[in-house]
């Protein structure tokens, strides 16, 4: 029987490669010149959240049924284009929510109580011989905005109780949740936080909700947190406001042209950076490949997929 025919656009674990490969056909992407000879067989995609699928590769591929995200986000992949072609999509809901809110409380403890800056003062054999960073900031009790409270936005509150913070959010509509309270107005929000943490989804409609008005707003003793997409953020505004002091600092898992990353933002004191490392855990990315896996496997055995977008 031959094998379905699919394009690994992201690599993943090995062991989750090698059930691809015992499965498909795989062809692992390099470019479009690649696809000349193969476009026409290729019947499903594997992809990860934050590369998606270039338009390019997705117009080339006329026999594409299926994109398996190994992610939650879709904003990088045309699901417009995926409705009318009738391809479906997936993504690994769930699997990741608590590493991605693991790692906002890691930001928000790393970037508050200096802690780069204290590994490097003990590796540079600065102890004892210059001046000790500067004092961080307490953590317990800081009030805290989230900006999105999906799964992910619900679990990083949910931790923030363990360190006492009072807990507002806000979201296209009043969740009613016990225990957070509902801010409408982002700008308000920010204003009322002493640290604000970005769980939103990424696309067009939240393109840089986080502007330069909502960064003032959270002012010089602020701090932002970001684990959703570098979208949201207009990346300009929050390095001018990191260099003039108009913003306490920032924790960055995510950035609006990845890799690359503003040097203005890498050369900040204030800021303490992650490359888009939220959900890489050894545990979370096998599962969320083996999901990948099994939405494919259903897919081509015509079955219902286990966690369908389209």
């Amino acid at each position: 029987m031959t094998k379905p025919e699919i394009l690994l656009i992201e690599p993943m674990m090995p062991e989750i490669e090698k059930q691809l490969d015992a499965a498909y056909t795989v062809h692992r992407f390099t470019s479009l010149a690649q696809l000349k000879d193969i476009a026409g067989r290729i019947r499903g995609i594997a992809t990860g959240g934050a590369t998606g699928v270039p338009q390019a590769v997705m117009d080339s591929l006329p026999a594409l049924e299926i994109i398996a995200i190994n992610g939650i986000g879709t904003d990088a992949v045309n699901l417009k284009e995926a409705r009318q072609r009738n391809i479906h999509v997936t993504t690994t809901p769930g699997v990741l929510t608590d590493d991605v809110a693991d790692m906002a409380i890691g930001l928000i403890i790393s970037l508050l109580r200096g802690l780069p800056a204290g590994d490097r003062y003990v590796r540079d054999g600065e102890w004892g011989q210059k001046a000790a960073p500067p004092l961080g900031r307490k953590v317990t009790g800081k009030k805290l905005g989230i900006v999105g409270m999906g799964q992910v936005g619900r679990a990083i509150a949910h931790r923030a109780r363990s360190f006492a913070m009072p807990v507002s959010y806000t979201d296209l509509r009043d969740l009613e949740l016990k225990d957070y309270a509902f801010v409408s107005d982002l700008k308000k929000l920010a204003r009322s936080s002493e640290i604000l943490v970005i769980a939103a989804s990424g696309g067009a409609g939240s393109r840089h909700l986080v502007n330069r008005e909502v960064i003032d707003a959270l002012g010089p003793d602020g701090f932002l947190i970001n684990v959703a997409r570098g979208s949201v953020v207009d990346e300009q505004a929050l390095a001018q406001a990191l260099d003039a002091g108009t913003l306490g600092g920032a924790g960055l898992d995510v950035f609006e042209h990845e890799p690359e990353v503003p040097e203005a933002l890498r050369q900040s004191s204030r800021v303490v950076l992650q490359p888009h490392r939220a959900s890489a855990t050894v545990e979370t990315r096998l599962a969320m490949g083996n999901l990948v896996v099994k939405n494919l496997a259903a897919h081509f055995a015509d079955e219902s997929l286990l966690t369908a977008v389209i």
